[in-house]
Parts: C-alpha cells; structure tokens; sequence
C-alpha cells in the first residue's frame, strides 16, 4: 500500500486559500488524494500552510533543510527564484519525496500558483 504526499513550498505570506487551490490542482492533474501534507522547516511560521492544513484535515509535517539538500538531485524540476530566495533549487519536491521517505517518487512534478509550488510524491504508508 501506497501513501500519497504533498510538498509545498510558498511565499512567507501566501494564503491558505491559495495553497488549499493549489493542492486540489495538484490532486485532480495526478487523479489522487494527499493524506499528508509537507513544508520546509523555515516556514513554520507561517500561517497560510498550516490553515491550508487544517482545511483540509490533514497532517502537517515540517521538513528540515539538511533533507531538502539532500533530496535536490532527485528534483526534475529548479526554480532560480527559489534558490535565489531559500538556497533550494525546488522546495515543493524535495519536501515531498522527503515525506514519502527513501524510495518515494514523484508522481506529478512541481506545480506553481502565484505564491505557492505543489509537488506530490508517493511511498510507503
């Protein structure tokens, strides 16, 4: 059995509503459902994430940046904006694959709304 994951990286101020948008973009283009949903531990602060979250009655889990460099080169996707800004080439599908664990895999590649990215990712439940 296979769980589905979302990883998302965002402005620091993006809204929920946006985020939530997003997801459900993400969902219908890979025609399956997040259980989980993944951001980098630099934006725990913020609050659209974990309204969007909330909404959506799912788990919010926090991805340190040792495991988001880690999982860059398993990225299809660089964004020069985001790493100009964060340091990460892509955020949305190293947090993804880094919540489906060792052995994940994308199954729809990075996504972007105005302030927001979404990747989803599958691996072990």
């Amino acid at each position: 059995m296979t769980a589905v994951v979302a990883g998302i990286g965002c402005r620091p101020l993006c809204a929920a509503e946006e985020i939530e948008a997003l997801l459900r973009r993400a969902e219908a283009l890979a025609g399956c459902r997040a259980m989980r949903l993944a951001i980098p531990d630099f934006r725990a602060g913020a609050d659209g994430p974990r309204e969007a979250a909330g909404r959506l009655g799912l788990p919010l889990h926090l991805i340190p940046r040792v495991a988001l460099e880690a999982g860059q080169s398993r990225c299809p996707t660089r964004s020069e904006a985001s790493l100009r800004a964060t340091g990460l080439a892509s955020v949305a599908e190293a947090a993804a694959l880094a919540l489906a664990g060792p052995g994940g895999r994308l199954v729809l590649p990075r996504i972007a709304s105005a302030n927001a990215t979404c990747a989803l990712a599958t691996g072990p439940a």
